[in-house]
């Protein structure tokens, strides 16, 4: 079973920063993309970062700015998203995503929600002014 298990959430100031985990079980971590996406209440889902399978490479959203920075360490099974100079418009449930467990496509980065099958609970950031 496909399970993906956030945390690291929390309050903070604007300016200050944090390191969300995703912690993922049930298919072989190494080989597929993860993705994080935030939601604020009353709007859909809206793609933060992702990072690739196999080959690791990074992808973030425009709005990122050089703020963001997404991580894996495959032998924890665990994606790492270190957020920094936090703005209290970054305040969203923060999940993690995995792809459908299909090496021929599930190894690649993408923003469409649909792209992604599996997501875990979210954990959730504050950011006040």
């Amino acid at each position: 079973e496909v399970q993906l298990v956030e945390s690291g959430g929390g309050l903070v100031r604007t300016g200050g920063s944090l390191r969300l985990s995703c912690a993922a079980s049930g298919f072989d971590f190494e080989e597929y993309a993860i993705a994080w996406f935030r939601q604020v209440p009353g709007k859909d889902h809206e793609g933060v970062s992702c990072i690739t399978g196999l080959d690791s490479r990074p992808y973030y959203e425009s709005f990122v700015k050089g703020r963001f920075t997404i991580s894996r360490d495959n032998a924890k099974n665990t994606v790492y998203l270190q957020l920094e100079n936090l703005e209290p418009e970054d305040t969203a449930v923060y999940y993690c995503a995995a792809p459908s467990l299909d090496p021929a496509y599930g190894r690649t980065c993408s923003w469409i929600k649909r792209a992604w099958t599996y997501w875990g609970q979210g954990t959730q950031v504050t950011v006040s002014s």
